[in-house]
C-alpha cells in the first residue's frame, strides 16, 4: 500500500533536543510556580493541578506542594500529561510575548512543505502536549507552520513505546497502519510504531544507527514514495 501520511515526532526529529531541554524547560521551571500560583482558580489550570494530586497520590497537596511535584517531575523528565498540559499553558505566555520561537530544522521545514503540497496528509505525535506541538509550529522561527499539518498527537493516545498507541492513532487519522510512515529518533518508538504495521524512519542527525530500521541524517534523505 503507498504511503498516505506522515506521522513525525518532535524532539530529535523535526526540532533540537537543545531547543527542548535548554530553552523550553528552563523557562517552564522558571515561570510555572508564578503560573500555578496565579492561575490556580482558573477552571483550565485547576483540572491539571487535580490531576497533579491525582498521579502524585497527594490528593490533599497544596498549592506549594502541587508546585514543588511540578518541579520534581520537571527535574525527572517525566511524561507526565498533566505537566505537559500546564507547561504547554506557561509556554504559550512565552510565545504570545514574543520571549520564544520555536526551533524546526531547516530540512524538516522544506520536506514537510513539500510533503504538504505532494498531498501527503501531516500529523504529529509527541510526549508533549498538544497545546505545546502546536507552539513549536505556530511560532516557529520561520513562521506558522501549522496550516501543514492535518493533526496532533501527545501521550492522551497512549505512549510511544506502546504498539497499541499507534493503532489507536491509525485510527483516528483513519487509514490503515500500513499507509502511514512515522518519523523518530528514538529506536523504541520506531519499533513501537512497526509491530502497529507502520513504515518507519529513524533520524540520526549526528550518525549512528536505529537498530532494525532505515536511519538518514536529515528530511531531505526521505522520500515517502519509497515505502
Amino acid at each position: 500500500m503507498p504511503i498516505k501520511a506522515i506521522l513525525t515526532d518532535i524532539e530529535g526529529t523535526t526540532s533540537a533536543v537543545s531547543f527542548v531541554f535548554d530553552v523550553l524547560f528552563p523557562y517552564a521551571r522558571k515561570h510555572l510556580p508564578a503560573f500555578v500560583r496565579g492561575h490556580a482558580e482558573d477552571p483550565a489550570v485547576s483540572a491539571q493541578i487535580d490531576a497533579v494530586r491525582r498521579e502524585s497520590g497527594e490528593s490533599d497537596a497544596n498549592i506549594e506542594r502541587v508546585v514543588e511535584i511540578l518541579l520534581e517531575w520537571i527535574a525527572a523528565d517525566r511524561k507526565a500529561t498533566s505537566l505537559k498540559a500546564l507547561q504547554g499553558m506557561v509556554w504559550a505566555e512565552g510565545y504570545r510575548a514574543g520571549q520564544l520561537k520555536g526551533h524546526v530544522y531547516p530540512d524538516a521545514v522544506d520536506a514537510l512543505r513539500c510533503w504538504h503540497e505532494q498531498g501527503y496528509a501531516l500529523y504529529v505525535y509527541s510526549s508533549g502536549s498538544v497545546q505545546a506541538q502546536k507552539l513549536i509550529f505556530g511560532c516557529a522561527e520561520v513562521g506558522d507552520l501549522t496550516p501543514l499539518f492535518s493533526g496532533y498527537f501527545d501521550t492522551g493516545s497512549g505512549h510511544k513505546r506502546e504498539a497499541e498507541s499507534y493503532s489507536q492513532i491509525a485510527g483516528s487519522i483513519g487509514l490503515p497502519t500500513e499507509e502511514i510512515l512515522f518519523l523518530s529518533d528514538v529506536v523504541e518508538e520506531l519499533d513501537a510504531a512497526r509491530e502497529a504495521g507502520m513504515h518507519t524512519c529513524g533520524l540520526a542527525r549526528d550518525g549512528g544507527a536505529l537498530a532494525g530500521h532505515q536511519v538518514v541524517g536529515s528530511f531531505g534523505s526521505i522520500d515517502p514514495a519509497r515505502y
